[in-house]
């Protein structure tokens, strides 16, 4: 089964992210805006049960932090992807290093750049335009990440939550 993980952010920062999705997403109907912290990957049954004892470990690791949302980037010419950029990337990137490790270490295909997507599969006259609109906005959204969640992907291609995992309260801030 296909499984990946990610972080949700506010249902501000959804609204916002999907007034640009409705249009420019064509995955927009099959997962809501999202910070990817682990790109898909296959796991039978007798690997999940070792994936979520490491996941709940990594949570208690992880203190809660607040993500803020300054600009509109691309990826482009790699792919032509819009997304809004984290302005500290460093929480989520030090996540990402403790997801990815032990049973659930593998090879990744691109270098780890958190972001949320707001716009993918444009042609590139349509990411040009887009994203020469866009990149003129400010934005100032923040959002308080306070847990992730191991998803699954259903076979109509959609992603729901097999699992969360709430970040340690506790925890001291790194």
């Amino acid at each position: 089964m296909k499984y990946g993980i990610a972080v949700f952010p506010e249902k501000k920062v959804q609204d916002i992210a999907n007034s640009y999705r409705k249009r420019y997403d064509p995955h927009y109907s099959l997962i809501p805006p999202h910070i990817t912290l682990k790109q898909a990957f296959e796991m039978d049954d007798d690997q999940l049960s070792r994936a979520i004892v490491h996941l709940d470990q990594v949570a208690q690791q992880t203190s809660p932090f607040e993500a803020r949302f300054t600009k509109v980037s691309t990826f482009h010419p790699t792919n032509n992807v819009i997304f809004l950029s984290i302005a500290d990337p460093a929480p989520f990137k030090s996540l990402h290093e403790k997801i990815n490790q032990g049973c659930l270490q593998h090879e990744e295909s691109y270098d780890f750049i958190p972001h949320l997507t707001i716009g993918q599969s444009l042609s590139d006259d349509e990411l040009h335009d887009v994203y020469g609109s866009l990149r003129m906005s400010t934005f100032d959204l923040s959002t308080r990440v306070d847990c992730f969640h191991l998803l699954y992907q259903l076979e109509n291609g959609s992603w729901t939550i097999y699992q969360s995992f709430l970040l340690n309260q506790d925890q001291v801030q790194e």
